[in-house]
Order: structure tokens, then sequence, then C-alpha cells
């Protein structure tokens, strides 16, 4: 019954639309393979450093008005949140490194970012449309796929990500 009520207190608040699968895709449910990200604004990671705290990835490209519409937003919950209630990272999917580079320099974003040229995480994120935002439990399992520009800062979706986590948020 929890997990009914989470999964509608989430599509009231994040869209719900189904979209065909990529090659290799982790479903809702799945949990996350290994994957090297070549670090934009920092060092190369694994995904399994990110182990131990909920994850949220953030999918986008530097030529994405919706993903430009919501990076705002996403640095604010970022500035907030991230490396202490959880982590939040993006991932370019950017054919060229420069234009990336040149966003992410450009809105001033502070969280990690990496760059994903041979589209291994896009597959296996299921970014076929993008921005996609995927929220990750603390053991890599993937727990929902938001799909569209949000404000990801708001009272509203904040309280949907305390939940969908297990984990107290404070609004502001």
């Amino acid at each position: 019954m929890r997990i009914f009520l989470l999964t509608f207190f989430l599509a009231s608040t994040f869209s719900t639309t189904v979209f065909a699968g990529t090659p290799g895709e982790v479903k809702i449910g799945g949990y996350l393979r290994a994957a090297t990200m070549n670090g934009l604004n920092g060092k190369p990671k694994k995904l399994s450093d990110f182990k131990g705290k909920p994850l949220i990835i953030n999918i986008w490209a530097s030529w994405c008005g919706p993903c430009r519409a919501e990076i705002g937003s996403l640095e604010r919950l970022a500035q907030r949140y991230n490396g202490k209630e959880f982590n939040l990272i993006g991932i370019s999917v950017d054919d060229y490194p420069n234009k990336a580079m040149a966003f992410i320099k450009q809105t001033e974003i502070t969280f990690e970012n990496f760059l994903d040229s041979k589209l291994f995480l896009e597959n296996m994120l299921g970014a076929n449309t993008i921005p996609l935002t995927v929220l990750v439990d603390a053991n890599g399992r993937v727990l929902e796929k938001v799909r569209g520009s949000y404000e990801w800062d708001s009272p509203k979706t904040i309280a949907a990500i305390g939940d969908l986590f297990h984990i107290k948020l404070s609004p502001q």
C-alpha cells in the first residue's frame, strides 16, 4: 500500500508518460551497472563512488531548452542537499565537450558533471528524451525516472524526493 501511495504522489508531481526503452536500459527497480564517467568539472569517477547515499542523476545537453530551464533549480537543490542527504550529479550527452563545459561555466553549476561520449550512460539510464532525472537509492537501485523540466527545489518536489528516499528534507 505504501508503494502505491508513493507512486500516486509522484505521479501527481511528475509526468509518467511511458517511453520506448533504450538498448541495455536499467528499468525502475533494477540496479545500475558499473560505469566510469569522464569528469567535465571534476575528476573521472565511477558510479559506484556514489553508493551509500541516495543519488539524483540529471541527464542534459547544452542545446536542450528544457534542460537549460531546470538547471537553476537543480543547482539550488544541490546547494542545499548535495553531499549531505543525497548526492546530485549531471551527465551531459553533448557531442562536443567544449559546448558542455561552456554551459557549465555560463550557468555556474557547482555540482559534479560528467560527459557521456559513447552513449553507455544514456542507454543504461534510458535517456531517449532529455532532460531525464533518475533517482537512485543508496544501493544503486533505480527508484524513479522523471522526464521533462521541473522546479527541483519547490517544496512539493523536495517532499516527493524525501518520501522516495525515505529521508526527512526540510523544504527551506
